[in-house]
């Protein structure tokens, strides 16, 4: 595993691949991986870069060191950053991103995208681990609205994701009390998929991505497009996306490679093309 210079060199952020798997670490351990204005850009770039790599089918998000996931925003350093933007910034931020760490808004990436959350989340960090498909934590893991206490709201995703996650009232008691649940707590009610022992979140976490690597990508990423575009829609239209979705494989080498293996019973050899449907009809 080595650190990809085409991924760029950053002051805080880390970026490493093994085979098809892009491992991103949040680098300021000294401050608990909170992250300031130069951090979010950073990851907002190497985001970008990861959506558009097509050797890179899963992505890795987790922290440096022992003690923290990500702990939020830096707020000694943002609060000044936000005084010098224009009047502007609040409503080009909130419709064109970029969100906090990068993923939280203002991007759709539709590969898969696994948190390993390696100690305290809090705040802005569980807004990014709640932006995340799959959730691995240590059992020392601690999780909460901690934000609350400073007059700081969830402008990423925490009102919007947690509830999706957990439901209505356990989201709410969480961000109305600021309080602070241990990983038993956040398995229990579904904010994390599983807990492993605290030094073993990244290796879970590339043992997950390396099966999901092994499996042809087409479908995987419009089923979670599927999944995504559908929240919140009535399920007419649901299923309507998931069919348009589905339908837009059938000009994938890889649609009829994984059915005619089967019936040769023979492995298939899979290319990960990611062609979509040309248009078929053309204008009269």
């Amino acid at each position: 595993m080595t650190e990809l210079k085409n991924y760029g060199v950053y002051k805080n952020v880390i970026c490493e691949k093994e085979d098809h798997i892009l491992i991103i670490t949040i680098n300021r351990p000294q401050v608990l991986n909170c992250i300031d204005p130069q951090t979010n850009l950073e990851l907002a770039e190497v985001w970008k870069k990861f959506d558009m790599d097509d050797e890179a089918y899963v992505a890795i998000i987790t922290g440096a060191g022992n003690r923290a996931f990500c702990t939020g925003a830096d707020l000694k350093n943002w609060h000044p950053f936000i005084e010098e933007q224009k009047v502007n910034f609040a409503r080009k931020n909130a419709y064109q991103g970029p969100g906090f760490g990068g993923l939280t808004r203002g991007i759709q990436i539709f590969k898969p995208i696994i948190a390993a959350i390696n100690g305290m989340c809090y705040a802005g960090g569980l807004e990014i681990a709640l932006a995340a498909d799959i959730r691995i934590c240590s059992e020392d893991a601690k999780f909460g609205v901690l934000n609350r206490r400073w007059n700081v709201g969830l402008g990423d995703g925490g009102t919007q994701r947690l509830w999706r996650v957990v439901g209505l009232g356990r989201a709410m008691e969480l961000i109305l009390t600021g309080k602070e649940i241990d990983a038993q707590e956040a398995y229990r009610i579904g904010l994390v998929n599983e807990i492993v022992p605290k030094d073993k979140v990244l290796e879970r976490a590339k043992e997950l991505a390396r099966t999901i690597c092994s499996f042809p990508q087409g479908s995987i990423r419009t089923d979670k497009e599927a999944l995504i575009r559908g929240i919140g829609t009535p399920l007419e239209e649901g299923l309507r996306i998931e069919s348009m979705l589905f339908w837009n494989l059938l000009l994938n080498h890889d649609f009829y490679e994984g059915p005619k293996a089967f019936s040769e019973k023979r492995k298939p050899k899979f290319t990960n093309e990611s062609e979509k449907v040309k248009e078929v009809i053309k204008h009269k």
